[in-house]
């Protein structure tokens, strides 16, 4: 069984997928925790024409060490749940996903 920091990252042939709920208009971006088998990421960008889309993969690319390049929004563009998969093939990039998640904000 996957450690509870891992479920919402799958592995791909090119990458990982990452399955997100984003709260926009919040004072400043940052990862919440985990809620359920998703990533929850406050943005502080407004929802309206794809500032929330774009400060998350900002957001993604500078906590990743990624370009920005690496990221497709390919679920939930209009939505709060989002599926991002980031094209990556990093020896390492397991670990980086699962620092995302705050030690003492498992799940939220």
């Amino acid at each position: 069984m996957p450690p509870p920091h891992a479920t919402f990252f799958l592995p791909t042939a090119q990458g990982f997928l990452l399955r997100l709920t984003v709260v926009p208009g919040a004072q400043r971006t940052q990862v919440v925790g985990l809620y359920g088998d998703r990533l929850k990421v406050r943005l502080a960008a407004p929802p309206e024409k794809g500032a929330a889309n774009r400060e998350l993969i900002d957001f993604l690319a500078r906590s990743l060490h990624l370009p920005k390049s690496s990221f497709q929004l390919t679920l939930g563009a209009s939505s709060r749940s989002k599926v991002v998969v980031v094209n990556d093939l990093s020896p390492d990039l397991r670990h980086r996903l699962c620092l995302l998640v705050p030690a003492s904000k498992e799940s939220v």
